[in-house]
């Protein structure tokens, strides 16, 4: 249960979107712009210039409360990140929001941006699993932020939806932008299962952070049920504001399972509405063709075959980003795409997780692929990723690479369960302008989880020198930790 509740939240306008889309879609809402620009990453808590990597461990026992969670901070530097120079949060922090509590799982959901717009990121964590009095898992969001020294959790922000309802899971799913030319700091968005609600920072209100809008997601749009499962953000339009895609999938009784997204597009004067997209619920962006315009890349890991009854091993999609935001024509990939390694089986969960970034420094982004649900060898969902490259012709599978614990020069062997690309995310800790792959394998050691960090050359990504820490090699209580299950992107 939390300790604080911010006294800067209050109610602005409220608007209705249907289905993942505005049932009628307004101009515009309100947001929040950055002291950065659109294309930031959002990652240098202590404003050194150097990526930030942000951990979740939701199943962490703290306090000896199981399942409260925890998060660390890792702080790049000229050689990268390691294992030295690192932070630990968690509820039971000194003065950090809440308590922890079992089940809480603290550190489900991370995301930065320079909320209060000072020039150091600050770091949002996801507590969906918070009980509000008797409200149980209505969610949290706790902010820290960040300062010359890095993160604090001095001052930190508490969060919570107006009215809570019990399984809400405020803080599933978390995005901070520069959207609109409108306050100081990124807009923060914070998704529940029905909801998208945005925060904004106000210096001059008793406690930092007031809500902005609250966008109810009901199931009405097009007879499509929708449960909205995460938030990326990117430039797509290339106006100098970041854009915002909900992305989710189907429910009920016609076409479940299938993943859609709507597009919301940043401009000076706040969010509008554009279009629902069909891909999800797995979102990342990035401008895979150097064209200037972001680019929007889905996954749908479980994906019905056209006769919904049975799953394919996953999809892939990619948007090319243009004047009107993401292309209405979409190019599909899966394992069974020429040049890509592997083949498509039912259950790999191809797309569990993606991250763009450009990893050989030629300027074009490229695509990392987590597949949680992939057998290696006769061993079940033990786990592999991919990358495909990026080109001037966008997405290719020319010098396409795959990897697993049964790799050369990848530590471990495959297990049943570890689910190695469940989260996957492309960082530059040590600004040589190549995006090195960190893997985790959430189900690593019975659910301890562990990260793999493997570098970028010349040539893209390389096994060659890799390693991998876990939630103990950073200080923090490992047992059921599930380590891993959330990198900030």
């Amino acid at each position: 249960m939390r300790k604080n509740r911010s006294a800067a939240l209050a109610a602005a306008s409220f608007l209705l979107v249907a289905g993942l889309g505005i049932a009628a879609a307004p101009s515009a809402y309100a947001g929040t712009p950055g002291g950065t620009h659109a294309d930031d990453r959002n990652s240098d808590f202590n404003g050194d210039g150097y990526e930030d990597v942000l951990v979740g461990a939701p199943g962490a026992t703290v306090s000896g409360k199981k399942g409260a969670g925890l998060v660390t901070v890792q702080y790049g530097s000229s050689t990268g990140i390691g294992t030295s120079k690192v932070a630990r949060f968690s509820q039971s922090t000194a003065v950090v929001a809440g308590a922890a509590e079992a089940g809480d799982g603290f550190g489900k959901a991370v995301a930065t941006g320079d909320l209060d717009g000072d020039g150091y990121d600050d770091a949002v964590v996801g507590i969906p699993g918070e009980d509000l009095g008797t409200v149980a898992d209505a969610g949290g969001v706790a902010v820290l932020w960040g300062s010359k020294a890095g993160l604090t959790g001095a001052a930190s922000d508490w969060l919570e939806t107006q009215e809570p309802t019990a399984g809400e899971q405020f803080g599933v799913g978390l995005a901070a932008a520069h959207f609109t030319d409108e306050t100081p700091g990124d807009l923060l968005a914070v998704l529940d299962h029905d909801d998208l609600e945005l925060f904004a920072y106000d210096s001059a209100a008793p406690s930092s952070l007031k809500e902005r809008s609250s966008t109810r997601l009901s199931a009405r749009a097009e007879q499509r049920h929708i449960l909205p499962k995460s938030l990326t953000t990117g430039d797509y339009d290339n106006n100098g504001y970041a854009d915002l895609v909900v992305s989710g999938v189907t429910i009920g009784e016609e076409e479940p399972g299938h993943g859609w997204s709507t597009y919301l597009s940043g401009n000076a004067d706040g969010l509008k509405y554009e279009r629902d997209l069909r891909g999800g619920p797995v979102t990342a962006s990035g401008d895979i063709d150097n064209d200037g315009y972001d680019d929007l890349v889905t996954g749908e890991p479980n994906s019905p075959d056209d006769g919904g009854e049975t799953l394919t091993g996953g999809l892939v999609g990619v948007r090319y980003g243009g004047e009107n935001g993401p292309a209405d024509e979409v190019q599909w990939w899966t394992q069974d795409s020429p040049g890509v390694p592997g083949t498509a089986e039912r259950g790999d969960g191809w797309g569990t997780d993606l991250s763009v970034a450009d990893t050989d420094g030629d300027g074009y982004a490229d695509v990392a692929i987590g597949a949680a649900g992939e057998d290696i060898g006769t061993v079940a969902d033990a786990g592999a990723v991919w990358v495909l490259r990026g080109a001037s012709a966008g997405l290719t599978a020319t010098g396409a690479k795959s990897w697993d614990q049964d790799s050369a020069d990848v530590s471990g062997v495959p297990e049943k369960g570890d689910k190695w690309g469940g989260q996957v995310r492309l960082t530059d800790p040590n600004r040589d302008g190549r995006f090195g792959l960190l893997a985790s394998a959430p189900g690593e050691n019975a659910g301890d989880g562990f990260v793999w960090v493997l570098s970028a050359g010349a040539g893209g990504i390389t096994a060659t020198g890799s390693w991998t820490y876990g939630a103990e090699t950073l200080g923090a209580p490992s047992p059921g930790a599930a380590f891993g299950a959330a990198i900030d992107e």
